[in-house]
């Protein structure tokens, strides 16, 4: 459904009480707690040799999980700002003035291209959108998400790698390169952080998000 047809709905029920919690406009299918522990990779060995990578190690192993089902932009943008030092590390403090989520839900997500807009108007870093990425480029990136001076954001389709759910946005922790495997500091306390193969999250993220009709991609601060 196009947003601007989605927004006509909420506008049209909004007033009735109808938003039941966010479930019914944010799209979010659920996916079983089997699934989530058998699709990713948790080794205890792998995990701690994750949480050490320089990146990684600048979240902390606190994470502020995100909200609620629709709020995995803000709160991934909250948890980096925080690693970098930055002032507004809530999910409040990061939406304030934007005029995104002011339901205290962001109404069937927010696009890529949202999530970079809030946080330009938060940071004098620098921020780039990086979507149409080839598996190489992909690589590429990665190999730099070891570098403190850089904070990655992945937007991803959760189907792909845990057989249901919708579009996800979380920090990557870093890349354990010798195992070919991305750290991925999911910030939605079901999930918690995970190790996945490269080629796989790639597989997940080179998908169209049908909320903007363009592909998902990388957040790239620095």
């Amino acid at each position: 459904m196009k947003r601007s047809l989605v927004f006509a709905l909420i506008a049209g029920i909004a007033g009735v009480g109808l938003l039941g919690g966010g479930a019914l406009l944010t799209g979010r299918s659920a996916v079983s707690p089997d699934a989530i522990q058998s699709s990713v990779i948790r080794t205890p060995a792998l995990i701690d040799s994750a949480w050490k990578l320089p990146v990684a190690a600048t979240f902390t192993t606190a994470l502020d999980w995100q909200s609620n089902s629709s709020r995995c932009g803000p709160a991934s943008l909250a948890n980096t700002f925080r690693s970098i030092g930055e002032e507004e590390t809530t999910e409040a403090e990061v939406l304030e003035g934007t005029g995104k989520c002011w339901t205290g839900f962001c109404i069937i997500g927010l696009t890529l291209d949202e999530v970079a807009e809030v946080a330009r108007t938060k940071t004098t870093r620098k921020v780039s959108v990086l979507r149409n990425l080839s598996a190489d480029e992909f690589r590429e990136h990665l190999r730099r998400a070891n570098d403190p001076s850089r904070r990655y954001i992945i937007n991803f389709t959760r189907e792909k790698i845990f057989g249901a759910g919708s579009g996800h946005f979380s920090p990557i922790g870093g890349y354990l390169e010798a195992e070919d495997m991305v750290f991925v500091l999911d910030v939605n306390e079901r999930y918690k952080p995970w190790l996945i193969e490269r080629e796989r999250l790639f597989s997940a993220m080179d998908t169209i998000d049908s909320d903007g009709d363009k592909k998902r991609g990388l957040l790239l601060i620095e």
